[in-house]
């Protein structure tokens, strides 16, 4: 948490906020989030700098400014961006400011509005990139293909796939093969397919593949339009839960009647990650045989 479909809500919400806008200050007050980079080089690089708009990349959101910098933030297991619309006509208790629990990064805009990285673990970060080169050469490494693309096909995760004795779940929690996916949407997705999440996904046959496919574009686009999902910290821009927790087919499910055929949905440990199936619909790998067994 916060994956894909959070990050684009928040990406949706701060673009049309702060485009055009300058930031007259910046505050970087937790020097861990932008390591080993110092918090004031960080502070100079991003003062009086106008923001052309917002992106998102897989689970980074990428504030653009001008003469091609940009700020990379991730928000990582806690994370959250928060808009905060100018106070400057409000009186302050003592010329004091409001404390903000769990503040790392403060930018103050030209019209007084804030945004604000808040995070209870510490474990988000950012970094200032110039150059749109630079900034893909910084991408590319990490992160696979889009899967809310349109060149997001079949034959693209198939590729990706090939090879690949890792578990299926494995594979899609590596963003290197697929860009923006977590423990929530893998679930999601992998319920979609009817696939077991210990299947290896290198074994996934051609119209696995496609439904995996079909699976993952689903379940993203459905927590898109929920605004991601609140079942820890994650808030969007404006604060608000998101309501993709209500829609859930399989993950954090367990016990309940799953939606396709009424067995109670199980928990197992897949990848390392808690994860949510149904025993029926998603039929576990077979064991295959030592291969002196299968010659004899």
């Amino acid at each position: 948490m916060p994956e894909l479909p959070e990050v684009e809500t928040i990406r949706r919400q701060l673009a049309p906020k702060v485009a055009g806008k300058t930031i007259a200050d910046a505050q970087v007050l937790d020097p861990l989030w932008c390591a080993p980079v110092s918090p004031h080089e960080v502070e100079q690089l991003l003062r009086n700098r106008r923001i052309e708009t917002v992106h998102r990349r897989g689970k980074y959101l990428i504030m653009e400014l001008d003469s091609e910098r940009f700020l990379v933030m991730h928000l990582r297991m806690t994370g959250n961006l928060l808009w905060r619309p100018s106070r400057r006509d409000e009186p302050t208790e003592g010329g004091m400011t409001e404390a903000i629990p769990h503040l790392r990064v403060r930018l103050v805009l030209n019209s007084g509005d804030e945004i604000v990285f808040v995070d209870l673990r510490r474990f988000g970060t950012g970094v200032v990139i110039d150059g749109r080169e630079s900034l893909e050469q910084y991408l590319e490494g990490r992160l696979g293909p889009e899967p809310l693309d349109s060149s997001f096909t079949t034959d693209v995760l198939r590729r990706q796939a090939a090879g690949r004795k890792a578990p299926v779940k494995a594979f899609l929690l590596d963003q290197r093969r697929v860009a923006g996916i977590g423990n929530i949407y893998a679930d999601e997705a992998l319920f979609r397919a009817e696939i077991h999440p210990l299947r290896p996904a290198g074994r996934l046959r051609r119209a696995e593949i496609d439904r995996l496919r079909e699976g993952i574009v689903a379940a993203l686009l459905a927590g898109v339009d929920s605004f991601g999902a609140s079942i820890d910290r994650y808030r969007d821009a404006d604060g608000a839960r998101g309501s993709m927790q209500e829609r859930f087919l399989a993950h954090r499910r367990e016990g309940c009647p799953c939606p396709r055929c009424g067995r109670p949905i199980v928990k197992l440990r897949a990848a390392g990650r808690g994860t949510y199936i149904c025993p029926r619909c998603q039929r576990p790998p077979r064991l295959r045989k030592p291969l002196a067994l299968r010659k004899s």
